[in-house]
């Protein structure tokens, strides 16, 4: 039986589960593979070396230096999941260079160096699959790249960060704020000691790159991804959302426009309606948009050792599968030819068209809210929904909530400066997103 001999940097809760199901599922692996092949781990990079570790691997050299998995001779799959944009990319860049397949399951990597990476593997006739980075164990990466390739992808919208969809979920229940519910959720360890790139839209951000680069057949472009956190969401915003029959979620929304695509990741005002509105704790769903198929939804665990490491294995099983195949007859990593990947335009966050929830304290005083009303009209902004109630900080204002019709940000952005202004109005106003997705 022939062996592929596999390179591990990283052995942390990825890489344990990683090696885990292939010690555990090797026979059923097998049988995927023809029966001829079987999958052996000979050399693994980890942080420490000394440190205690819930599982062995039998015959596997431990080191801590990851290039010297990388220059291993023996190795043909280097798996890389130790994470980070600097020492990562020198090691799949090496990898690479000396004809190694990779597997990675780092999706800021991809998302920010991809490009170049995709094109060095090509030029070598070495593959990089990434299906482990964006959701987990949801195959989205193969569903957008092949069982959907029939179809003009019109737009992607997810939920794609399950610490902030755990954090908007939990504070739902009563007496919840952010800072309380972050606390718990790193605790649990949903969250990170450091929780910026969760909470702050960054992780969604890096996911969101992919795939929309694979949805539309455009270039990764992190860099041109709006970004907006869920630090600034209250247990009030989410309250009233209810009442008016939305559910708030944390979006990363990819689309088309007439002159380019919208990139953004926000907190966006889902309808109950639509499946993404149900979607709750840490799991993760992506619906996408066809235009032969209409909506489809993409649902389950987007993390953990389980979920991910499945990804990750279904990958190398992938590899394994196409080695004998020339590079340009396998899949291309972005589901178009490299040279068909085009640089069209994304469009700033003020080009977009939406619905909007504001929310604001105003004197409650007789004419205040005909004053509002007539502020938004100058900027063509109609009030689709109402609902006002005595604030809970200051007995003279009243708590206004409105949900409008669709239109530019740009507009509203400038009705927003003159509502702001007004004496009657106290403090900035709360401004989410309202997402008109099919159900």
């Amino acid at each position: 039986m022939k062996q592929v001999k596999l390179g591990l940097l990283g052995l942390g809760t990825v890489g344990g589960g990683t090696a885990q199901i292939l010690q555990e599922s090797l026979p059923e692996i097998e049988r995927r593979l023809g029966g001829d092949v079987t999958l052996r781990i000979i050399h693994v990079a980890v942080r420490e070396l000394n440190r205690t570790r819930p599982l062995e691997i039998d015959g596997a050299v431990m080191t801590d230096q990851p290039m010297d998995v990388v220059n291993n001779p023996d190795v043909d799959i280097v798996v890389e999941l130790m994470g980070g944009t600097s020492l990562a990319k020198t090691c799949i860049e090496t990898a690479i260079e000396k004809g190694k397949s990779i597997v990675t399951a780092n999706k800021a990597l991809i998302a920010e160096h991809g490009n170049a990476l995709f094109q060095k593997a090509q030029e070598q006739g070495v593959s990089i699959a990434y299906e482990a980075a964006v959701a987990g164990g949801i195959p989205i990466i193969k569903a957008l790249r092949e069982g959907l390739a029939a179809n003009r992808i019109d737009w992607v919208a997810g939920i794609i960060n399950g610490t902030g969809n755990y954090i908007l979920t939990e504070m739902k229940t009563p007496d919840a704020d952010f800072a309380k519910v972050l606390k718990t959720a790193q605790e649990l360890g949903y969250a990170e000691a450091d929780p910026t790139f969760d909470v702050e839209g960054i992780d969604a951000a890096h996911k969101l790159t992919i795939l929309a680069s694979i949805a539309f057949g455009i270039e990764l472009q992190f860099e041109r991804v709006y970004t907006e956190g869920i630090s600034q969401i209250t247990a009030e915003d989410i309250r009233f959302a209810e009442q008016l029959g939305y559910e708030i979620k944390h979006l990363g929304i990819a689309s088309r426009a007439e002159d380019g695509f919208s990139l953004r990741v926000h907190p966006t005002l889902v309808p109950k309606s639509v499946l993404l509105a149900q979607v709750n704790g840490v799991m993760n769903a992506v619906m996408v948009h066809g235009n032969h198929v209409g909506p489809t939804l993409y649902y389950g665990p987007g993390a953990g050792a389980g979920p991910t490491a499945s990804a990750v294995v279904a990958d190398i099983i992938d590899l394994v599968r196409a080695a004998h195949q020339p590079v340009a007859d396998r899949v291309p990593p972005l589901g178009f030819g490299l040279h068909q990947l085009t640089s069209a335009p994304v469009l700033p966050i003020e080009a977009i068209d939406s619905a909007y929830y504001l929310r604001c304290f105003a004197k409650d005083n007789a004419g205040v809210l005909a004053q509002l009303s007539a502020t938004l009209a100058e900027h063509h902004i109609n009030i689709e929904l109402l609902h006002q109630e005595p604030s809970s900080q200051n007995p003279e204002d009243a708590t206004v909530v409105i949900i409008t019709n669709q239109v530019k940000e740009s507009e509203m952005n400038r009705a927003l400066k003159k509502l702001e202004a007004m004496p009657a109005i106290d403090g900035e106003i709360m401004r989410i997103r309202v997402g008109a997705l099919d159900a």
